[in-house]
């Protein structure tokens, strides 16, 4: 490893971990405050529901089967997340999927296979899962998915068909969005934040391009009916959906310009003309602010 790429390799890293715990902190999540976070729930059909409290958001299906779970945020909260889950359904808790792998909606992984899930996940978030914490402890085998997948899988629980499917290099590499074909209810993962910039995670393999390919893939399934779960925010809808992927191809269209100009990163981190339009409409009020998806996209769309 050359001088120069081992001293990129260290900033880059120093920047996700850094990123990390501005994630925690900006959305309020300190460990110390879990306590006082509510889950609370909304029924998006007969049988869906979400659940909102601290991290992604949570889907679940409930009926004769048993209990179907999409993601399980943060570990100190599967107390309170299987306690709701209850008022739901008295079913067995059967299968979880996790859309991606990052903590806020795999963290609880452990706590829900000790409470009865068999875990599923594309192969990539099993083998960032494999990978040593950053404190260097390992997940433990509970935590692990158990059924892995390359391309796509469906569920049939609780009177419906769920389309699993792999969409690539877009938020992380091992990205799963999920479709309830009778209920006509999509959940994203992290391929959509609904009325924010996105947390694009370089690192893990996401990029520009793939989240924009992610969002046209999920519109195939969209119509004036759907509702949509984003990975982060309220329940969304057709034209909800349109704006973001607007915004995405317009900020790529923008940045993609100011390189063509020959424009550094610096300059193009430094200058607000290019995500104003969003900017003006609170896109950057969540925790990528607006400096921070112009230089993601930079760094993506130069293949940084």
């Amino acid at each position: 490893m050359s001088d120069t790429f081992a001293l990129k390799y260290k900033i880059n890293m120093k920047y996700f971990f850094s990123f990390l715990i501005v994630l925690t902190s900006a959305i309020g999540f300190s460990q110390g405050r879990f306590d006082d976070v509510e889950i609370k729930s909304e029924k998006l059909s007969e049988n869906v529901y979400v659940l909102f409290g601290a991290g992604g958001n949570i889907g679940v299906s409930v009926g004769e089967d048993g209990v179907f779970v999409i993601d399980d945020q943060f570990a100190p909260l599967s107390e309170k997340i299987l306690a709701k889950i209850k008022t739901l359904s008295d079913k067995p808790l059967k299968f979880l999927v996790n859309t991606h792998w990052h903590g806020d909606h795999a963290g609880g992984n452990e706590n829900m296979a000790k409470a009865g899930a068999t875990i599923i996940a594309h192969n990539n978030v099993k083998t960032r899962l494999l990978n040593p914490r950053r404190d260097g402890s390992n997940n433990p085998k509970e935590a692990l998915p158990v059924i892995t997948f390359k391309e796509q899988l469906y569920i049939t629980i609780n009177g419906e068909p769920v389309g699993v499917f792999h969409v690539a290099n877009a938020h992380t590499d091992g990205d799963a969005m999920l479709y309830f074909t009778e209920s006509n209810i999509l959940h994203t993962g992290d391929t959509y934040f609904k009325g924010r910039y996105p947390y694009i995670d370089l690192n893990s393999g996401g990029s520009v391009n793939g989240y924009i390919e992610a969002v046209k893939r999920g519109f195939i399934l969209v119509d004036d009916g759907t509702k949509i779960i984003p990975g982060h925010g309220t329940i969304a809808n057709k034209e909800d959906y349109r704006a973001f992927l607007k915004m995405l191809e317009t900020l790529k269209a923008n940045i993609s310009q100011a390189i063509a100009e020959g424009k550094t990163e610096d300059e193009v981190k430094a200058d607000e003309s290019l995500t104003k339009e969003y900017d003006d409409l609170g896109y950057g009020s969540g925790f990528i602010n607006s400096e921070r998806i112009r230089v993601t996209f930079y760094q993506s769309l130069k293949g940084k």
